[in-house]
Order: structure tokens, then sequence, then C-alpha cells
């Protein structure tokens, strides 16, 4: 006998998943992300969101690293987060598209398709290959992004919004068991990046001197000349 959700239930998971939808502003990007951002919301196979707790750092001090993400790579991997990202800038405005890698086989590429104040708007496209997320095939997704953030009473706050497609190969009989696994993963993933934006913003703002000489020591021009720009007026 076939099972059958009964129709409370999809009633119920219709409800939860409207508010979500209802924040992506798609009447605010341009035509061919528009389409891009609702073809990946209609057919997402998972949506999660997520909130920071108040940090200490200036709204200001957070705007500089999301428009200058190899800088932001940078001090990420001062701060010892994992993964080590790299980011590579692909021209345009600056954050307007940039990819990253953690030389270890998950890689992505970031498009910024909305900036107002208070609010970016992302097109992901990510893979990560056969092994990297302890499954035994490579993942690719595509993903809509919605990042809030203000200043509050209390200091930076900031509410992360995610659609994930996956690749149509994940479709298939043979993943359906991994994908509980794939969606908690990624999930927890995401979670533990955005919380770590903040601290690390926090850590640039209250002692931006200490990432000065790491810095230096790590040869990269591009990040060095931002930092000393941005953070010590040079």
């Amino acid at each position: 006998m076939p099972f059958r959700v009964p129709a409370a239930a999809i009633l119920l998971l219709a409800g939860a998943c409207a508010p979500l939808r209802a924040q992506v502003p798609f009447d605010q990007l341009a035509p061919g992300w528009r389409e891009t951002a609702r073809d990946i919301v209609d057919r997402a196979d998972f949506a999660f969101e997520t909130r920071t707790p108040p940090k200490r750092v200036k709204l200001a001090a957070m705007e500089k690293l999301f428009d200058h993400p190899r800088l932001g790579a940078a001090m990420w991997r001062l701060c010892q987060f994992v993964p080590a990202f790299v980011a590579f800038e692909e021209g345009g405005e600056p954050g307007e598209r940039w990819s990253i890698d953690d030389m270890k086989g998950l890689r992505g590429t970031l498009n910024l398709v909305l900036r107002r104040p208070g609010l970016r708007v992302y097109v992901v496209e990510g893979v990560a290959d056969k092994g990297r997320l302890k499954v035994p095939f490579a993942i690719g997704a595509k993903m809509v992004t919605v990042y809030r953030y203000w200043e509050g009473p209390k200091g930076f706050e900031s509410h992360l919004q995610t659609w994930t497609a996956l690749d149509n190969a994940l479709l298939g009989f043979a993943a359906k068991p991994f994908r509980g696994y794939i969606r908690g993963r990624q999930d927890e993933f995401i979670a533990y990046i955005n919380g770590n934006i903040a601290t690390f913003g926090e850590y640039a703002t209250s002692r931006p001197q200490e990432f000065h000489g790491p810095l230096k020591l790590e040869g990269d021009p591009v990040a060095l000349r931002e930092f000393e720009t941005l953070f010590l007026r040079k």
C-alpha cells in the first residue's frame, strides 16, 4: 500500500515554509537573477534560518569585511576558524562576485544579487567533492541566501535564511538514505559560519593591530593593503 502524507501535514508544512519564501525580495532583484532565485526557491530541497546573538562590533566594520571577501577570508584563517577558506574576487563592484575554496574539496561561487542597507542577497553555486562531507559521491547545489543585519541596543545582530536545491543527480534512489544527513550537515555548517562571521568581526574591531603582523607573514599583498586601508587608515 503506497504511503500517503496526510493533508493536514501538507498544510502544516506549507504554512511553515510560506513565511520563509515571503522574505525573499524577488521584486528587488534584476530580472535574470530574479528568475534564477525563484527557480532555486521553488525546487529547494532544504530551507534553513539562523540568527546570531549581539556582538560588540559596529555595522560599518562588518560591511568592510562583506565588501572585501579576500581580506575577510584571510582574517578568518588567522582566527583559526575551519574550514580555512581562500577567497578570490572575480571582478565587478567590491564583493559582487567571488569564489571560496578550502583546498580540501569544498568550493563555491557567491554572486551578490542585491545590496541594500542591512540586506544582502546572494545566489550561490557550490560543490563538495566525493567524501568531503563523508558521503560516497560529490554534492553540487545552488542556494539563495538572504542575509539581514542591523545594529541593535546590544550590538551587531544578523538573521540568515537559505534555500538549497541539490543537483538532480542527488535526487536518485541511491542517494535518498543520505539526504537527511546532508541537510543536517548543511544546517550545522551554515549556522557555524554565520556565528563566526560576527565573532571575527568583533576581533577585528576590538584588536585590529593583532592582525597586522600575521597578515604580513601570510603574504597576501591584496589582503594586507585592504587591511591597512580599512582598519589602520594607512
